[in-house]
């Protein structure tokens, strides 16, 4: 029996940009409007996020993209989390329905290839 691979507590920027599908661009805007998003940076100045943060970054971009809500009110949703001491929980909320949308996308393609047809573009 293999011994299980440790957890990764922190992740490069890269890596979250592929944990999360987001351009860094859009990572190091989103740091500059909610105070929250802070990764620390390691002795060359790159950014380092704590699985914490990237649990946030899924939060603001549920909020952001599938709730459709402006970045004012994002942050004012994620601030009522806190307050409510629910954070935690919707950060993690979020990061199943990211889950859940990926496999739902998965399956699509996987259908359209067993049907002989075209796979779904953009996951849809």
């Amino acid at each position: 029996m293999a011994a299980a691979d440790p957890v990764q507590e922190f992740f490069s920027i890269g890596e979250v940009c592929a944990l999360t599908d987001l351009k860094p661009h859009v990572l190091r805007y989103w740091e500059s409007q909610f105070r929250f998003l802070n990764p620390a940076k390691n002795r060359s100045g790159n950014r380092v996020y704590a699985r914490r943060e990237v649990e946030l970054v899924l939060l603001v971009k549920h909020l952001l993209y599938t709730e459709k809500y402006t970045i004012d009110g994002a942050r004012q949703k994620v601030d009522e989390h806190r307050k409510a001491g629910a954070l935690k929980t919707a950060a993690r909320h979020a990061l199943g329905l990211e889950s859940v949308r990926a496999m739902e996308a998965d399956l699509r393609t996987l259908i359209a290839i067993v049907d002989g047809a075209p796979a779904p573009r953009g996951g849809k």
